[in-house]
């Protein structure tokens, strides 16, 4: 699901967020100046948060807690900024014509979301790779297209499926593979409480899942130790 909200009616951190993420502006602190900021105070998920509180035995007017309402609101408003992305807006102009048809792979893209089951944060690395058809995409666009998914509220076996699928619909390249590797606090801190448990999902479409040689390729890609700079 994309909630393709208007940007105007979205606090300003969040607006950053979308407008950086659809645009990879280089200076987007410009183009949001002087649009304001819609107000927060009050809100039902403000509401919530005290009430929140008060169910756990704090006193929600206490010096330290006076404000995090105000600040949870704001804070899941911008780890969730993209519901509000358009990925035809984030694609835009990024697809070229090109003659190469060897595998493309951008690695260790570092991400941070939100466990749907708990709201509790999981983290790490994206792995992504597709072998083109005549065209390649630019190469900011795929971070940006795992950053869009990685800020919403997610299992990651979907989140998975969510970059591949889109990369196959808008590139239409010859296939896809993508490999996810984090660590999931809602199993480190609360549950089975196994910190340093990493969960790796993969998604293969196209050539990548008809040819195991592919597969192979792309695996042994990630697998490889990253070049000392």
């Amino acid at each position: 699901m994309t909630d393709t909200t208007d940007p105007d009616s979205l606090p300003a951190n969040v607006r950053r967020l979308v407008e950086e993420m659809e645009n990879d502006a280089d200076d987007v602190a410009a183009t949001l100046e002087g649009r304001g900021s819609p107000g927060l105070v009050g809100s039902r998920l403000e509401e919530a948060v005290r009430q929140i509180l008060v169910e756990i035995g704090e006193d929600a007017d206490r010096d330290g807690l006076r404000g995090t309402p105000e600040r949870m609101h704001r804070m899941y408003l911008e780890l969730t900024a993209g519901y509000h992305v358009d990925a035809d807006r984030l694609v835009n102009h990024a697809l070229f014509d090109v003659d190469y048809s060897e595998m493309v792979v951008v690695r260790d893209i570092p991400f941070y979301s939100l466990c749907e089951h708990h709201m509790l944060p999981f983290f790490g690395h994206a792995h992504v790779a597709y072998v083109p058809d005549g065209k390649v995409i630019g190469l900011s666009k795929i971070p940006r297209i795992v950053e869009m998914y990685a800020r919403r509220l997610q299992v990651q076996e979907r989140m998975t499926q969510q970059i591949a699928e889109l990369l196959m619909d808008r590139l239409a390249p010859r296939g896809v593979g993508v490999v996810l590797e984090a660590t999931h606090l809602c199993a480190a801190m609360r549950g089975v409480r196994k910190p340093g448990t990493v969960m790796t999902t993969s998604a293969v479409l196209g050539l990548f899942r008809r040819n195991e040689k592919t597969r192979a390729e792309f695996f042994a890609h990630i697998g490889r130790p990253v070049p000392s700079a």
